[in-house]
C-alpha cells in the first residue's frame, strides 16, 4: 500500500509541477480525464498452459479483462499521461497430461506515469501518438488445486507482491468535440522489469506447494536437478500486451 500511496503522490506532484511550469502558456494548455474497459494478452512467461504452470516453466495465463482510468496534461505535441490499470488474468485445465485440475488466477493493479509524443493530421479530429511509462504493479491472486499430484487439494491465496516495469504503447484520439475524445491505445508492459525475487513461504518445512504461493518469478535457490520442491530453475518476465478504448472528457 505504501507504493501505491506514493505512486499517486508522484503522479498528483508532476502534475501540479506541470502546471505551473505552463501557466504563461496556458491556452495551450488541454487536460483531459476519463476511463475505458480493453483486453489483456499475457506474454513471455504469463502466457501458457497450467501445465507449465504447474512445472514451473511459465504462468500459464489467458487472456483477460482491463479496466483503467486515464489522465492527459497536454501541450504543444507533448503530453504526460498518468494511468490507474486492472487486469484480470484466469486460466484452468489439467496439471499433468488428462490429469490433475488446475485453476489459477491473478489481478494485477497498476499505476503508470509517462510522456507521449503526438503526432496530428491537420484539418482532421484524429490524433496519433507514441508513448513510453514506468509502473507500479501489485499482484493478488489465487490457485486451486483437486487432484494434482504432489500437491494437496485445496483453494490457496498468492502472497502479495510488487514489482516494477516499463511500457510503450501507440494510439489514436478521435475528437468528437472541445470536450470529448475517443482514445484508441495498444501498448506492451514488462511488469517485472525491476524486483525479481523468490520468497521462501515456508522455510521451516519446505514442499512443492510453497513455490506456488508467492510470485516467485526469481530462481529458486535451492533448486536441484530432479527436486520436485525446488523445481523453477530460472527467472521468469512477466509481460503483457492491452488493447483498450477509452472516453476522456477535457477540462
Amino acid at each position: 500500500m505504501k507504493y501505491l500511496l506514493g505512486s499517486i503522490r508522484f503522479i498528483g506532484a508532476l502534475a501540479v509541477l506541470m502546471a505551473l511550469t505552463i501557466t504563461p502558456a496556458r491556452s495551450q494548455v488541454n487536460i483531459r480525464l476519463g476511463g475505458g474497459i480493453g483486453v489483456a494478452i499475457p506474454s513471455s512467461d504469463y502466457s501458457g498452459s497450467t501445465q507449465e504452470y504447474y512445472n514451473g516453466s511459465r504462468y500459464g495465463f489467458a487472456s483477460g479483462l482491463n479496466l483503467q482510468a486515464k489522465a492527459k496534461i497536454g501541450w504543444s505535441a507533448w503530453n504526460i499521461a498518468g494511468e490507474v490499470d486492472y487486469s484480470s488474468f484466469h486460466n484452468t485445465g489439467y496439471s499433468e497430461p488428462a490429469q490433475g485440475a488446475v485453476d489459477i488466477s491473478q489481478h494485477v493493479f497498476s499505476v503508470k506515469v509517462g510522456p507521449e509524443l503526438s503526432i496530428g493530421v491537420l484539418e482532421l479530429p484524429v490524433t496519433s501518438y507514441i508513448g513510453a511509462n514506468l509502473a507500479m504493479n501489485r499482484f493478488s491472486g489465487e490457485t486451486t488445486f483437486q487432484g494434482v499430484s504432489k500437491v494437496p487439494s485445496g483453494t490457496y491465496s498468492l502472497k502479495g507482491a510488487t514489482r516494477f516495469g516499463a511500457g510503450i504503447s501507440a494510439g489514436t484520439e478521435v475528437t468528437f468535440g472541445p470536450f470529448l475524445s475517443m482514445d484508441f491505445n495498444v501498448s506492451f508492459n514488462v511488469m517485472n522489469a525491476f524486483g525479481k525475487k523468490w520468497d521462501d513461504v515456508n522455510p521451516a518445512g519446505s514442499q512443492r506447494l510453497d513455490s506456488y504461493l508467492s510470485l516467485n518469478d526469481a530462481t529458486d535457490p535451492l533448486h536441484a536437478l530432479g527436486d520436485d520442491k525446488h523445481f523453477i530453475n530460472h527467472e521468469r518476465s512477466i509481460s503483457s500486451i492491452v488493447f483498450t478504448v477509452s472516453i476522456l472528457f477535457g477540462l
